[in-house]
């Protein structure tokens, strides 16, 4: 069992501090340390923080408020017992505020001060204690703090690491499946280049009609790949020179959905498969291949679809040798404007058709 810690008693009567320290040894197996001068005892207290001081308030030529505040700069927890003559209700309201624990009066009463010291020892552990759990915490706040940055950091990197790889794989995909595409336009000498050419048509329209950015940048790839589906429809048909059957028309009208087979696993695609899916809708609905009309039809698919028409009238086709004239081109747009195509699309067209290259 370890032995109790030594007390402080700061007290100038010497016949009171004799009866004390052997009091307290004695009945409550407490060492003191006795010191008549403050100068003294806060030496000693400065070189052995004592945990409890037993102070005599007032002592002549010393004022309360400041001995104690002496002690509490050299250890903020230290339990500090006030020693008083008689029950001063002005001192004892004093001490209180300067963080007196509590007093004993003349006569002493040795069994309550050895409760409170017993109490106020108990009282200086718990603090102790929670002192050093704050200091605990603030040590492993500041540990998980530092381990918390490191983290942080790598996960930043692992992001950026994934985000790259995201992008090498998504542009990966977009490779293969435009050589796919442009695989399918090479098999006739009539569509070579018409994806790209639907491209810039559109890509002008659409910043005509104020798009920019993402949307322009999903409108663009959605030109590039808006024919992908026709890898579902037999040659023949798509090279035949004279009108097509029933049968091979409804063949014809399969491709938007066969793209959007392809495309629609590769999410980072979604938008873009919603425009190819749509780009043969007409704005009366009469288009496929779910008869959408109006602006239930996207926008970038509007757009496409014009640009689309526009491309097809101005080249060659197995089935017409000769294309039409850009005048005869957009004398029929005019006529179809509010039928196969939007009114708004057409107008853009119109104001941006003799600027450009078409």
């Amino acid at each position: 069992m370890s032995a109790a810690p030594a007390l402080l008693l700061l007290i100038d009567e010497t016949e009171m501090a004799r009866y004390l320290k052997e009091e307290l040894l004695i009945e409550g197996g407490y060492p003191v340390f006795h010191e008549t001068d403050v100068a003294a005892a806060v030496s000693a207290f400065r070189n052995n923080p004592f945990p409890l001081i037993i102070i005599k308030l007032d002592m002549p030529g010393t004022v309360m408020g400041d001995l104690i505040r002496v002690f509490r700069e050299i250890d903020q927890d230290c339990i500090i017992i006030g020693f008083l003559n008689e029950a001063d209700p002005r001192m004892m309201r004093d001490g209180i505020k300067s963080g007196v624990y509590d007093f004993i009066f003349k006569p002493v009463n040795m069994e309550r001060l050895i409760f409170l010291v017993k109490k106020g020892l108990e009282l200086r552990h718990i603090m102790t204690l929670h002192r050093q759990l704050l200091n605990d915490i603030q040590e492993h706040n500041h540990s998980l703090y530092k381990q918390n940055n490191i983290l942080a950091r790598r996960i930043e990197e692992s992001t950026k690491n994934m985000v790259k790889l995201y992008e090498d794989l998504r542009s990966t995909y977009m490779r293969t499946i435009k050589v796919l595409a442009h695989t399918i336009e090479a098999k006739d000498k009539y569509t070579r280049k018409h994806s790209e050419n639907v491209a810039s048509y559109a890509a002008v329209i659409a910043k005509e009609m104020g798009l920019s950015g993402e949307e322009l940048e999903k409108l663009i790839e959605a030109c590039e790949l808006h024919d992908l589906g026709k890898i579902g429809v037999e040659d023949v048909i798509l090279s035949k020179p004279a009108g097509l059957t029933p049968a091979e028309w409804e063949q014809i009208k399969l491709h938007p959905n066969t793209a959007v087979e392809i495309l629609e696993p590769l999410t980072f695609l979604e938008d873009v498969t919603k425009l190819v899916k749509q780009h043969h809708e007409h704005y009366d609905g009469s288009g496929y291949p779910e008869g959408r009309s109006g602006d239930d039809i996207l926008l970038g698919a509007r757009i496409i679809h014009l640009a689309d028409a526009y491309d097809a009238m101005r080249s060659a086709r197995s089935y017409r040798k000769i294309p039409l004239t850009k005048e005869e081109t957009v004398e029929e747009i005019k006529k179809n404007s509010g039928k196969q195509f939007d009114p708004k699309v057409v107008e853009a067209f119109l104001r941006v058709v003799d600027k450009v290259d078409f």
